[in-house]
Protein backbone atom coordinates (compact mmCIF):
# COMPACT_ATOMS: atom_id res chain seq x y z
CA UNK A 1 0.00 0.00 0.00
CA UNK A 2 2.86 2.52 0.88
CA UNK A 3 4.07 1.66 -2.44
CA UNK A 4 0.84 2.53 -4.77
CA UNK A 5 0.95 5.81 -2.60
CA UNK A 6 4.05 7.06 -3.53
CA UNK A 7 3.61 6.21 -6.80
CA UNK A 8 0.63 8.33 -7.01
CA UNK A 9 2.32 11.25 -5.13
CA UNK A 10 5.24 10.77 -7.68
CA UNK A 11 2.95 11.28 -10.26
CA UNK A 12 1.21 13.93 -9.21
CA UNK A 13 4.55 15.67 -8.48
CA UNK A 14 5.89 15.16 -12.04
CA UNK A 15 2.97 15.02 -14.18
CA UNK A 16 2.50 18.60 -15.06
CA UNK A 17 -1.30 20.20 -15.24
CA UNK A 18 -3.23 20.29 -18.52
CA UNK A 19 -2.67 23.91 -20.23
CA UNK A 20 -6.49 25.05 -20.24
CA UNK A 21 -6.00 28.53 -19.95
CA UNK A 22 -3.33 28.46 -23.30
CA UNK A 23 -6.23 28.79 -25.88
CA UNK A 24 -7.82 31.54 -24.39
CA UNK A 25 -4.61 33.75 -24.13
CA UNK A 26 -3.75 33.51 -27.69
CA UNK A 27 -7.47 34.10 -28.55
CA UNK A 28 -6.77 37.41 -26.24
CA UNK A 29 -4.40 38.12 -28.04
CA UNK A 30 -5.00 37.59 -31.46
CA UNK A 31 -8.29 39.83 -30.54
CA UNK A 32 -6.04 42.66 -29.18
CA UNK A 33 -4.23 42.10 -32.54
CA UNK A 34 -7.22 42.48 -34.27
CA UNK A 35 -8.45 45.72 -32.10
CA UNK A 36 -5.13 47.34 -32.95
CA UNK A 37 -5.03 46.35 -36.79
CA UNK A 38 -8.94 47.88 -36.54
CA UNK A 39 -7.96 51.16 -35.00
CA UNK A 40 -4.73 51.36 -37.31
CA UNK A 41 -7.25 51.07 -40.69
CA UNK A 42 -10.29 53.54 -39.04
CA UNK A 43 -7.16 55.96 -38.17
CA UNK A 44 -5.97 55.70 -41.95
CA UNK A 45 -9.65 56.34 -43.52
CA UNK A 46 -10.24 59.25 -41.08
CA UNK A 47 -6.97 60.96 -42.07
CA UNK A 48 -7.98 59.96 -46.24
CA UNK A 49 -11.05 61.62 -45.54
CA UNK A 50 -10.34 64.65 -43.96
CA UNK A 51 -7.13 65.57 -45.48
CA UNK A 52 -9.10 67.21 -48.77
CA UNK A 53 -11.20 69.26 -45.67
CA UNK A 54 -7.88 70.58 -44.06
CA UNK A 55 -6.68 70.94 -47.54
CA UNK A 56 -9.80 73.37 -48.34
CA UNK A 57 -9.54 75.24 -45.01
CA UNK A 58 -5.98 75.36 -45.42
CA UNK A 59 -6.22 76.77 -48.86
CA UNK A 60 -9.02 79.41 -48.11
CA UNK A 61 -6.59 81.21 -45.44
CA UNK A 62 -3.53 81.67 -48.25
CA UNK A 63 -2.80 84.39 -50.60
CA UNK A 64 -3.19 83.31 -54.19
CA UNK A 65 0.34 83.15 -54.20
CA UNK A 66 0.88 81.11 -51.66
CA UNK A 67 -1.90 78.73 -53.01
CA UNK A 68 0.47 76.81 -55.49
CA UNK A 69 3.60 76.78 -53.72
CA UNK A 70 5.74 73.71 -54.37
CA UNK A 71 6.02 71.77 -51.72
CA UNK A 72 2.82 72.85 -50.84
CA UNK A 73 2.16 73.83 -47.38
CA UNK A 74 -0.51 72.68 -44.92
CA UNK A 75 -0.20 75.49 -42.50
CA UNK A 76 -0.24 78.76 -43.87
CA UNK A 77 2.31 80.95 -42.83
CA UNK A 78 0.54 84.31 -42.74
CA UNK A 79 -3.51 83.67 -42.74
CA UNK A 80 -5.34 85.78 -45.12
CA UNK A 81 -8.67 85.90 -43.61
CA UNK A 82 -9.42 88.68 -46.02
CA UNK A 83 -10.76 85.84 -48.52
CA UNK A 84 -13.74 85.27 -46.35
CA UNK A 85 -14.69 88.87 -46.24
CA UNK A 86 -13.68 88.99 -50.30
CA UNK A 87 -16.73 85.98 -50.75
CA UNK A 88 -19.16 88.84 -49.32
CA UNK A 89 -17.97 91.11 -51.45
CA UNK A 90 -18.34 89.25 -55.05
CA UNK A 91 -21.55 87.57 -54.77
CA UNK A 92 -24.63 88.34 -52.82
CA UNK A 93 -24.02 84.82 -50.87
CA UNK A 94 -26.77 85.80 -48.15
CA UNK A 95 -29.71 85.78 -50.73
CA UNK A 96 -27.60 82.11 -51.81
CA UNK A 97 -27.66 80.96 -48.27
CA UNK A 98 -31.46 82.24 -47.67
CA UNK A 99 -32.32 80.29 -50.80
CA UNK A 100 -30.41 77.24 -50.25
CA UNK A 101 -32.00 77.02 -46.61
CA UNK A 102 -35.91 77.38 -47.96
CA UNK A 103 -35.08 74.30 -50.39
CA UNK A 104 -33.14 72.34 -47.85
CA UNK A 105 -35.77 72.67 -45.63
CA UNK A 106 -39.08 71.76 -47.42
CA UNK A 107 -37.20 69.25 -49.09
CA UNK A 108 -36.32 67.57 -45.66
CA UNK A 109 -39.35 68.04 -44.32
CA UNK A 110 -40.93 66.64 -47.83
CA UNK A 111 -39.40 63.62 -47.84
CA UNK A 112 -39.70 62.91 -44.25
CA UNK A 113 -43.25 62.76 -44.41
CA UNK A 114 -43.78 60.94 -47.70
CA UNK A 115 -40.48 58.23 -46.26
CA UNK A 116 -42.04 58.03 -43.37
CA UNK A 117 -45.49 57.06 -44.67
CA UNK A 118 -44.77 54.72 -47.02
CA UNK A 119 -42.03 52.82 -45.35
CA UNK A 120 -44.96 52.23 -42.71
CA UNK A 121 -47.05 50.81 -45.33
CA UNK A 122 -44.96 48.96 -47.09
CA UNK A 123 -43.53 46.99 -43.74
CA UNK A 124 -47.07 47.01 -41.09
CA UNK A 125 -49.93 47.27 -44.21
CA UNK A 126 -50.82 44.66 -45.64
CA UNK A 127 -52.44 45.12 -49.60
CA UNK A 128 -52.44 43.24 -52.75
CA UNK A 129 -49.08 43.41 -54.58
CA UNK A 130 -47.28 44.88 -51.79
CA UNK A 131 -43.88 43.65 -52.36
CA UNK A 132 -44.45 43.76 -56.46
CA UNK A 133 -45.07 47.55 -56.03
CA UNK A 134 -41.98 47.90 -53.48
CA UNK A 135 -39.73 45.66 -56.02
CA UNK A 136 -40.44 48.21 -58.48
CA UNK A 137 -40.23 50.85 -56.88
CA UNK A 138 -36.43 50.30 -55.49
CA UNK A 139 -35.64 49.68 -58.94
CA UNK A 140 -35.74 53.41 -59.69
CA UNK A 141 -32.79 53.55 -57.36
CA UNK A 142 -30.91 52.04 -59.98
CA UNK A 143 -32.02 54.68 -62.87
CA UNK A 144 -29.57 57.75 -62.78
CA UNK A 145 -30.99 60.80 -62.29
CA UNK A 146 -29.45 62.33 -65.74
CA UNK A 147 -31.52 60.02 -67.71
CA UNK A 148 -34.96 61.30 -66.71
CA UNK A 149 -33.91 64.93 -65.92
CA UNK A 150 -35.49 65.99 -69.39
CA UNK A 151 -38.78 64.57 -68.61
CA UNK A 152 -38.63 66.24 -65.16
CA UNK A 153 -37.65 69.24 -66.52
CA UNK A 154 -40.61 69.16 -68.99
CA UNK A 155 -42.93 68.34 -66.08
CA UNK A 156 -41.64 71.06 -64.10
CA UNK A 157 -42.45 73.29 -67.07
CA UNK A 158 -46.09 72.43 -67.60
CA UNK A 159 -46.84 73.17 -63.65
CA UNK A 160 -45.24 76.46 -64.16
CA UNK A 161 -42.95 76.14 -61.90
CA UNK A 162 -39.13 76.57 -63.61
CA UNK A 163 -36.72 78.71 -62.90
CA UNK A 164 -38.05 78.83 -59.55
CA UNK A 165 -37.52 77.74 -56.26
CA UNK A 166 -40.03 75.10 -55.91
CA UNK A 167 -39.48 73.52 -59.30
CA UNK A 168 -36.20 71.50 -56.53
CA UNK A 169 -38.39 71.04 -54.10
CA UNK A 170 -41.55 69.68 -55.80
CA UNK A 171 -39.15 67.44 -58.11
CA UNK A 172 -37.55 65.58 -54.58
CA UNK A 173 -40.35 64.86 -52.24
CA UNK A 174 -40.52 61.30 -52.78
CA UNK A 175 -37.50 59.04 -52.35
CA UNK A 176 -36.94 55.06 -53.10
CA UNK A 177 -34.08 55.14 -50.35
CA UNK A 178 -35.84 57.45 -47.60
CA UNK A 179 -38.71 54.83 -47.90
CA UNK A 180 -36.65 52.07 -48.13
CA UNK A 181 -34.31 53.23 -44.57
CA UNK A 182 -37.85 53.92 -43.08
CA UNK A 183 -39.57 50.39 -44.05
CA UNK A 184 -36.34 48.00 -42.68
CA UNK A 185 -36.62 50.22 -39.22
CA UNK A 186 -40.47 50.00 -39.23
CA UNK A 187 -40.13 46.05 -39.84
CA UNK A 188 -37.77 45.51 -36.68
CA UNK A 189 -40.65 47.23 -34.02
CA UNK A 190 -42.93 44.88 -32.75
CA UNK A 191 -46.08 44.49 -34.52
CA UNK A 192 -48.26 43.12 -31.87
CA UNK A 193 -48.42 46.96 -30.78
CA UNK A 194 -49.87 47.90 -33.84
CA UNK A 195 -52.23 44.99 -33.75
CA UNK A 196 -53.24 45.46 -30.04
CA UNK A 197 -54.05 49.31 -30.99
CA UNK A 198 -56.13 47.48 -34.56
CA UNK A 199 -57.68 45.62 -32.45
CA UNK A 200 -59.24 48.55 -30.21
CA UNK A 201 -60.67 49.91 -33.10
CA UNK A 202 -57.99 52.49 -34.04
CA UNK A 203 -57.18 53.18 -38.00
CA UNK A 204 -53.84 52.70 -39.38
CA UNK A 205 -53.28 56.64 -39.10
CA UNK A 206 -53.88 56.25 -35.59
CA UNK A 207 -51.09 53.18 -35.33
CA UNK A 208 -49.11 55.42 -36.99
CA UNK A 209 -48.78 58.91 -35.02
CA UNK A 210 -49.74 57.32 -32.00
CA UNK A 211 -47.14 53.79 -31.53
CA UNK A 212 -44.80 53.60 -34.47
CA UNK A 213 -43.82 57.39 -35.55
CA UNK A 214 -42.73 57.97 -31.48
CA UNK A 215 -40.33 55.14 -32.10
CA UNK A 216 -38.77 55.78 -35.32
CA UNK A 217 -37.25 59.09 -33.46
CA UNK A 218 -33.69 57.95 -34.93
CA UNK A 219 -34.24 56.43 -38.19
CA UNK A 220 -36.19 59.65 -38.85
CA UNK A 221 -33.26 61.95 -37.23
CA UNK A 222 -31.25 59.69 -39.67
CA UNK A 223 -32.81 60.63 -43.02
CA UNK A 224 -33.11 64.08 -42.13
CA UNK A 225 -29.49 64.61 -41.94
CA UNK A 226 -28.64 62.48 -44.87
CA UNK A 227 -30.99 64.92 -47.13
CA UNK A 228 -29.42 67.90 -45.50
CA UNK A 229 -26.51 67.07 -46.64
CA UNK A 230 -27.35 65.59 -50.29
CA UNK A 231 -29.38 68.58 -50.75
CA UNK A 232 -27.74 71.74 -49.61
CA UNK A 233 -24.44 70.27 -51.62
CA UNK A 234 -26.91 69.70 -54.57
CA UNK A 235 -25.89 71.71 -57.89
CA UNK A 236 -27.25 68.95 -61.00
CA UNK A 237 -30.35 69.90 -60.32
CA UNK A 238 -30.23 73.54 -59.43
CA UNK A 239 -28.13 73.80 -62.58
CA UNK A 240 -30.90 72.83 -64.97
CA UNK A 241 -33.82 73.81 -63.23
CA UNK A 242 -32.83 77.99 -62.60
CA UNK A 243 -31.69 80.69 -64.54
CA UNK A 244 -31.97 84.06 -62.86
CA UNK A 245 -29.31 84.57 -60.08
CA UNK A 246 -31.78 85.82 -57.53
CA UNK A 247 -32.87 82.02 -57.55
CA UNK A 248 -29.61 80.40 -57.18
CA UNK A 249 -28.77 78.29 -54.24
CA UNK A 250 -25.35 78.53 -52.24
CA UNK A 251 -23.46 75.64 -54.39
CA UNK A 252 -24.34 77.25 -57.83
CA UNK A 253 -23.97 80.87 -56.68
CA UNK A 254 -20.56 79.69 -55.80
CA UNK A 255 -19.37 78.97 -59.53
CA UNK A 256 -19.70 82.80 -60.11
CA UNK A 257 -16.00 83.66 -57.78
CA UNK A 258 -14.40 81.35 -60.46
CA UNK A 259 -14.65 84.29 -62.44
CA UNK A 260 -14.33 84.38 -66.10
CA UNK A 261 -13.13 81.76 -67.45
CA UNK A 262 -11.71 80.27 -64.51
CA UNK A 263 -9.57 83.05 -63.58
CA UNK A 264 -11.17 83.93 -59.61
CA UNK A 265 -8.41 83.67 -56.53
CA UNK A 266 -8.85 79.56 -55.85
CA UNK A 267 -8.07 80.83 -52.50
CA UNK A 268 -11.15 83.25 -52.03
CA UNK A 269 -13.27 80.22 -54.11
CA UNK A 270 -12.53 77.54 -51.63
CA UNK A 271 -12.95 80.26 -48.46
CA UNK A 272 -16.79 80.40 -49.71
CA UNK A 273 -16.47 76.51 -49.96
CA UNK A 274 -15.96 76.20 -46.20
CA UNK A 275 -18.60 79.16 -45.83
CA UNK A 276 -21.18 76.64 -47.84
CA UNK A 277 -20.06 72.97 -45.80
CA UNK A 278 -20.62 75.15 -42.36
CA UNK A 279 -24.18 74.20 -42.03
CA UNK A 280 -23.73 70.20 -42.61
CA UNK A 281 -20.80 70.02 -40.54
CA UNK A 282 -22.61 71.83 -37.59
CA UNK A 283 -25.90 69.73 -38.42
CA UNK A 284 -23.55 66.43 -37.72
CA UNK A 285 -21.79 67.69 -34.74
CA UNK A 286 -24.95 68.13 -33.21
CA UNK A 287 -27.70 65.74 -34.40
CA UNK A 288 -24.67 62.61 -34.88
CA UNK A 289 -25.90 60.59 -31.70
CA UNK A 290 -29.18 60.57 -33.42
CA UNK A 291 -27.60 59.83 -36.71
CA UNK A 292 -25.53 56.78 -34.89
CA UNK A 293 -28.49 55.84 -33.53
CA UNK A 294 -30.52 55.28 -36.82
CA UNK A 295 -27.65 53.49 -38.59
CA UNK A 296 -26.84 51.36 -35.42
CA UNK A 297 -30.70 50.27 -35.02
CA UNK A 298 -31.28 46.98 -35.12
CA UNK A 299 -27.82 45.61 -35.19
CA UNK A 300 -27.80 43.98 -31.58
CA UNK A 301 -31.26 42.68 -32.68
Amino acid sequence: MSTNTDINTALSVTTPPPQVNAPVHRASAVGQIGRIVGIAVLVLGAITALGPLLWTVSTSLRTPAEAFTNPPQWIPLHPDFSNYSAVFDQIPIGRFFINSVIVTVLIVVGQTVTCTLSGYAFAMVEFPGRNAIFAVFLATMMVPLQTIIIPVFVIIRYLGLSNSLMSLVVSALGSAFGTFLMRQYFMQLPRELGEAARIDGASHFQVFFSVYAKMAGPAIATLAILNFSAFWAEFYRPLIFLQTQDNFTLPLGLVALQGNLGTGSISIVLAGVVLAMLPSVILFIVAQRYFIAGVTAGSSR
